[in-house]
Formats: C-alpha cells, structure tokens, sequence
C-alpha cells in the first residue's frame, strides 16, 4: 500500500466516512482522477465501499469498511511499536507533548485551506 493510500484510510477515520471523492481530493490536493484511482485501489482491497449519494444522483460517498480500519489500525500500532524501539522515552515524551501543537496547526491549515 502507497503512504497516500493509507493517508486516505488515516483521514476518513479522523474527520469520518461519508463524504465525496470531490471532498477527498480536495483536501489531500490531488485531481478527482487520482482520488478516484486510490479509491478503486482500495475498493479493490475491501478497505472502502462506495455508495450512491442520495442527495446527489451525480457522485458517490466512500466509506470505510471494518476491514480497512482494522488494517489502519494494525499499521499505526506496528508504526508505534517500531518507534518505541527507536526511540527513547524521554523523547518519546518530547514528541507527545508536540502532539497538541501540531494538531492545532494541522486543524488551522484545513479550516483555511
């Protein structure tokens, strides 16, 4: 899986499923054909589902399914344990303390996109 497929899976569980490919490419930037294209991948993988709109006949709603966040959950608990061997704890509570900030950058970033 591409970092950005994942980004997709990351992102849909952090702000919710439901929305259209149009809204998913605009927030990561890319073109609706890439995003359509990531969304078929996943599609394919059994991570999202895409459904009819029903307040919009022209597009669809992606959601994810039980297997994709079981697999983005996996993932992040197999990030956390590699960087619990590589890092130390005292910098480990360096970068939890950071957390609040960059989360606070990344919530002004998208309201002002």
């Amino acid at each position: 899986m591409h970092p950005s497929h994942f980004a997709v899976l990351n992102h849909m569980v952090r702000l919710g499923d439901g929305r259209t490919p149009a809204e998913l490419a605009s927030a990561f930037q890319v073109t609706r054909a890439t995003m359509s294209h990531t969304l078929a991948l996943l599609d394919r993988r059994g991570f999202v589902r895409l459904a009819a709109n029903e307040r919009d006949a022209r597009s669809k709603l992606v959601f994810l399914t039980e297997d994709g966040r079981r697999f983005r959950s996996e993932a992040i608990g197999a990030v956390e344990a590699m960087v619990r061997q590589v890092f130390d704890p005292q910098t480990l509570d360096h970068l939890a303390a950071a957390l609040p900030h960059l989360r606070a950058i990344r919530k002004r970033l998208d309201e002002n996109r």
